[in-house]
């Protein structure tokens, strides 16, 4: 599989004699790089050099015995390296350490990375998780939620204690948004009006939120929340402590980032540019992730968690829509009769498991048909259809049906609320 992007390189000076707790420092590094799932090292060992002490070292016969100089070059997401970076200025106590920009052309893996049934969701769980307060007003969610900052935010009590849960959807409801039909759409102006007085609320989150959401131990396996996920179909577990505060949050996308050990760092939400937009094509995204219909799983995972849309879109030879990938897709792609056996294969507790993983394809797992829209429908018909269907994003095709673009729910709410009313979105 491949995978593209921006990433880090550091690079590391040291010398052939340095120890780390009577181990070789280089030997210690790379073990250390390993037990921190980052993406790959090498060293190399230098024909001559000098460093800090000014002294010549080299290779030649006449100094077999010298402290050469070791180069570790390492290559990873910038979140991975800033998280290592405290233990290897630990270990490197005399050297050099350099960080340099890089774009990633091509990285290939071989299959997915194994992951043990046992593992705790704290492993993997997203721990810098924004929340809100009972009593926070609506509005004040309206500007987080529907400005596409966060996708849900849990709601705690004083002492840090999850009371609740609140989503963009939950404002929608509240907005009335979703009661759409084919004989009934909205309309701009009905939309603007809606999202102007959704800003406006000031009663309580508490009215909205979704209340006693599940709630998982943070030492809870990845495995025991996957299968929570799909038996009560939900995105998204918060996670708490011995004494029930929140330490973290995990979705569907961190299991299959954990997977992958993806070294593409997430996309930033790119904002929607100012000025009035009625069309999809001034709006819509054009960084696209797309894969054949024969793409096997591993890559699928890879395309998924290094995309900001969270959606991998299939295409044929002349890249007409065939089909539309989410995480969702991946792991409850099955019934209820079916699930245990993805999750087996997802953590490939024997061969036949992992050779069920490897074999699934893009086919096997997309949704299709895909609905889609040109980049001159209007903005308004785009978001009834996705409010019609109960879908958050639509490919967007030229006229030839070849792929150009994806729109999204935010884009499209956020795009008209600018045009309509400034301070609204």
């Amino acid at each position: 599989m491949e995978i593209k992007g921006e990433a880090q390189r550091v690079t590391i000076y040291i010398g052939e004699s340095d120890k780390w707790q009577r181990k070789p420092l280089y030997l210690a590094i790379l073990e250390m790089l390993r037990e921190e799932d980052c993406a790959g090292a090498t060293v190399i060992r230098a024909l001559a050099g000098f460093g800090a002490h000014s002294r010549i070292k080299t290779t030649s016969l006449v100094a077999l015995s010298a402290d050469l100089p070791l180069i570790i070059e390492w290559i990873d997401n910038p979140e991975r390296v800033k998280m290592v970076m405290p233990r290897l200025r630990q270990m490197v106590q005399e050297g050099l350490i350099i960080i340099d920009p890089v774009e990633v052309i091509t990285y290939t893996h071989r299959h997915l990375r194994h992951l043990p049934s046992t593992m705790p969701v704290r492993e993997i769980m997203q721990r810098e998780v924004h929340t809100v307060h009972a009593q926070t007003p609506i509005s004040a969610a309206a500007d987080l939620l529907l400005g596409q900052v966060y996708k849900t935010l849990p709601v705690v009590d004083d002492q840090n204690r999850v009371v609740g849960l609140l989503t963009d959807g939950d404002l929608l409801r509240q907005a009335n948004l979703p009661a759409v039909s084919a004989r009934q759409a909205l309309t701009t102006t009905e939309l603007a009006d809606a999202l102007h007085d959704l800003r406006q609320l000031e009663q309580p989150i508490s009215s909205v939120m979704t209340p006693q959401p599940f709630i998982i131990h943070e030492e809870t396996s990845v495995a025991d929340a996957i299968r929570l996920m799909l038996e009560h179909r939900i995105k998204r577990l918060p996670i708490v402590d011995d004494q029930d505060k929140l330490v973290g949050l995990i979705s569907r996308v961190d299991v299959l980032r954990a997977l992958s050990k993806s070294i593409v760092a997430e996309e930033p939400r790119r904002p929607v540019p100012p000025g009035q937009h009625t069309r999809v094509g001034e709006v819509m995204t054009t960084d696209l992730f797309t894969v054949k219909s024969d793409a096997p799983l591993a890559e699928i995972v890879e395309r998924l968690v290094s995309n900001a849309q969270r959606r991998v879109i299939v295409v044929n030879d002349h890249r007409h829509v065939v089909g539309l990938i989410t995480d969702g897709d991946l792991i409850c792609r099955a019934s209820a009769t079916e699930r245990p056996s993805v999750i087996q294969a997802l953590f490939r507790r024997s061969q036949a498991d992992a050779l069920t993983l490897k074999q699934r394809t893009a086919a096997q797992v997309m949704t299709t048909p895909v609905f889609t829209v040109r980049p001159d429908t209007p903005l308004i018909e785009a978001l009834n259809l996705l409010l019609e269907h109960r879908i958050k994003r639509l490919p967007v095709v030229d006229e030839q049906r070849k792929l150009v673009g994806l729109i999204g729910r935010g884009a499209i709410l956020k795009a008209l609320g600018q045009s309509s009313s400034p301070e609204v979105i």
